[in-house]
């Protein structure tokens, strides 16, 4: 792993449970603090009465913080071992705080959720780890801290471990471990401890230096977005007279010297004549998060607020969306019809809430759409619409150009921050037009056959098999392979919670259009979720039509020996997260019409066997 790799910490959980000593600990056991920084500590303990170096105060640098033994505001602390450089980010633990836990955590890798052995997991616990899924943070990692003072009980970590699991599952995790500790005493700080020789994993530094993040950068979108046009100002340049660059810092993609690119709002092309880093130096390439200076081939006209962008892959232009809002205030509230000031990106506008769609019970994850307003650390979802055209990617997609905060008009503070889900759609005039044939009039009866499993089952084959089969019978029929689709239909969606769900929605319509045309869909994917699934069966049932559920039911160990793809060891090895089977769960069919296994034969076999089951 290279030396010069980062990765970005923040810390979160609730008041008390050990995050600054964890950290300093951290800091002391890696050898990352100076002799005087240390001495520093001793005095301050030994002044307070503490009978020991206190490391929390490492990171607590407020007196205030110091005098409460609590974190109020965000301490960034950086260290580097001979694998990897770090930031760690010690965020407050208190409720009232949370807004600076946001901040701490808006921009980082991995986020450390520390839970009191001897309590648990409480609310704050579970309001920071449903933020840390809600900013994006691809890795989290749960310290059990004090486990010392639970006698070192594998019973209690492994029964925190499944409580945190079971509200982990209503959340978008994608890669979740769990480490248990001492932060006061050092174990499994640094290094594994003997007092807990029933655990048999990494010790949290070494989990830190390993864990992947490399595949969680977003390099295909490029987007760039102008923050300051660069023009000489002296007459003395006279070898730069006519220089004019655009500065800003790349949100995501990559950009080259040559590259073809389009200016947005304006619409303009041209090309990338020469990239410069910092103190002027000529660039092959720039990548996220690289502050940059790029020159154009023509002289048009560009302004901050502007984004460059691929004229083939370009963001969302819209002035009516859809967002999560986290509150951050006690001085006021969010409510329908209010007005602030828009920050995003380098562009800032006016923007009015148009519309409360609910408020987020961070415990349950219930969505309470009577509210009204939203007051200091509580979450909602929010129709906005923007004085000017905002040129953004949904949050899950691009962290940087999907998120916004809003600033208070009036006291000039800021007040939310919120991360865009989408444009917003808006009921309208469209209607449903009944066709003007009857079903009974087609030629043939049409139907949906739901080919569900995981990847590598066999479901492509076998519904390979039962379209030849089909169509060889006389009846039209038609294959909508999960894989196929997502060269056009899907492939705006990724591999998240919601956008698998999106994925399962969008061709459950397009094969209830089939089987509504008297054809037969025989629709093959993935679809883990139970629920996206019977949702599409209900959706036929109410329309009339045909659904038979196929769960092609092949083990794990033999799809993964199969990996056609190389799909499963990139998951074991941690270079994708989220692949079902591995890191996410697929949820089995409870009323599937056929269930076939590898005993079934092979997918001749196993297509004839649905074949028979629609004839019957």
């Amino acid at each position: 792993m290279s030396q010069q790799q980062l990765l970005r910490v923040a810390t979160a959980g609730s008041v008390d449970d050990g995050k600054s000593t964890l950290i300093g600990r951290l800091l002391y056991d890696s050898k990352s603090i100076f002799e005087d920084q240390l001495e520093a500590v001793e005095r301050s303990s030994r002044e307070r009465g503490d009978e020991h170096a206190n490391l929390a105060l490492l990171t607590d640098g407020l007196r205030a913080e110091r005098e409460q033994g609590i974190t109020i505001d965000v301490a960034h602390r950086y260290f580097a071992t001979p694998r990897r450089k770090f930031v760690i980010a010690d965020t407050p633990g208190h409720e009232q705080y949370t807004r600076n836990m946001v901040t701490g955590a808006s921009t980082a890798d991995l986020a450390l959720i520390l839970v009191d052995a001897r309590n648990g997991v409480l609310e704050q616990t579970r309001r920071h780890a449903f933020l840390s899924t809600l900013l994006g943070i691809p890795h989290l990692v749960v310290c059990v801290n004090k486990m010392d003072l639970v006698d070192w009980s594998q019973d209690r970590f492994e029964e925190i471990c499944e409580e945190f699991r079971q509200f982990a599952a209503k959340l978008d995790v994608h890669d979740l471990s769990f480490v248990p500790v001492s932060a006061l005493r050092g174990d499994n700080i640094v290094t594994r401890t003997e007092s807990m020789p029933w655990y048999e994993g990494s010790s949290l530094l070494h989990l830190l230096e390993e864990v992947h993040v490399a595949s969680d950068r977003n390099l295909i979108d490029a987007r760039f977005p102008v923050q300051y046009v660069i023009r000489p100002q002296r007459q003395t340049d006279a070898d730069l007279h006519d220089f004019r660059g655009y500065a800003g810092t790349v949100a995501s993609g990559v950009f080259k010297p040559g590259d073809d690119v389009v200016v947005l709002p304006s619409g303009r092309a041209t090309q990338i004549a020469e990239i410069h880093g910092p103190g002027g130096a000529p660039m092959a390439e720039a990548f996220a998060p690289a502050a940059v200076c790029i020159r154009l081939t023509d002289d048009i006209d560009v302004a901050r607020g502007d984004t460059l962008c691929r004229p083939n892959n370009r963001p969302q232009v819209g002035q009516e969306l859809d967002a999560m809002v986290c509150w951050l205030t006690e001085q006021s509230e969010l409510s329908e019809g209010g007005n602030y000031t828009l920050l995003h990106t380098t562009r800032s506008t006016k923007a009015r809430i148009e519309r409360l769609d609910y408020r987020l019970d961070v415990n349950t994850l219930h969505r309470d759409e009577s509210a009204g307003s939203l007051r200091l650390n509580e979450i909602g979802r929010v129709q906005l619409r923007s004085q000017q055209p905002l040129l953004f990617d949904p949050y899950r997609r691009n962290r940087v150009t999907g998120s916004f905060v809003l600033v208070d008009d009036t006291t000039g503070n800021t007040v939310a921050a919120g991360m865009i889900t989408g444009p917003t759609l808006r009921e309208s005039a469209v209607v449903w037009h009944s066709a003007t044939i009857d079903r009974s009039e087609r030629a043939t009866r049409g139907a949906t056959v739901w080919l569900t499993g995981l990847s590598a089952s066999g479901k492509s084959s076998v519904a390979a098999e039962l379209e030849r089969a089909l169509v060889a019978s006389g009846i039209p029929a038609y294959r909508l392979d999960g894989d196929n689709l997502r060269h056009g239909l899907n492939a705006d969606l990724g591999f998240g919670a919601d956008d698998r769900a999106e994925n399962v929605r969008r061709v459950g319509a397009v094969a209830q259009l089939f089987a509504d045309a008297g054809m037969v869909a025989v629709a093959s994917l993935i679809s883990p979720y139970r629920e996206d699934r019977d949702r599409v069966r209900a959706a036929h049932e109410a329309a009339g039509l045909r659904f038979v559920e196929v769960f092609v039911d092949t083990p794990l160990e033999q799809c993964e020996a199969r990996d056609p793809k190389g799909m499963y060891a990139r998951a074991r090895a941690g270079e994708i997260t989220g692949f079902t089977g591995i890191d996410d769960p697929y949820e089995r069919p409870e009323g599937a019409e056929l269930v076939l296994t590898p005993a079934d034969g092979d997918p001749v076999a196993q297509a004839a066997a649905i074949m028979e089951y629609l004839v019957r």
